[in-house]
């Protein structure tokens, strides 16, 4: 275990909204590492740090649900946090069965009528 402090990794093809996360994250003092596909979040070091994953349900090449799984096959216990716009029942019903407590899909809101006008509000929702 290394004494570094938590890192939030985010696994997301858009790169818009991963960066638009990272900034938002790194804002109220989190580690960010950011992904675009299930492949480089597995092919780079990952930190021996507690931590958490954002990740996009649909992505190219391997799924975020796939990606759940290749982890529960290598007993990676980092805790997921799924992203979707595209969420259905069986897309949940296939998280849950792998082991996900809950599944939300993104609604994108006006901050100012969501009473999400603050980065920390946001962050405090992820970890």
């Amino acid at each position: 275990m290394s004494s570094e402090g938590p890192v939030v990794f985010v696994v997301d093809d858009d790169r818009s909204f991963r960066d638009a996360l990272r900034r938002l994250l790194t804002s109220v003092g989190l580690s960010v590492e950011v992904f675009p596909s299930a492949q480089a979040f597995l092919s780079s070091p990952r930190r021996h740090a507690p931590g958490c994953l954002v990740l996009d349900v649909r992505l190219p090449g391997l799924s975020g649900l796939d990606l759940q799984q290749e982890l529960a096959n290598t007993d990676t216990t980092l805790p997921i946090i799924f992203l979707t716009g595209h969420g259905d029942i069986p897309m949940s019903v296939r998280a849950m069965k792998a082991g996900a407590v809950a599944t939300r899909s993104i609604v994108i809101a006006s901050p100012a009528r969501s009473g999400w006008s603050s980065p920390s509000f946001v962050a405090g929702m992820i970890c």
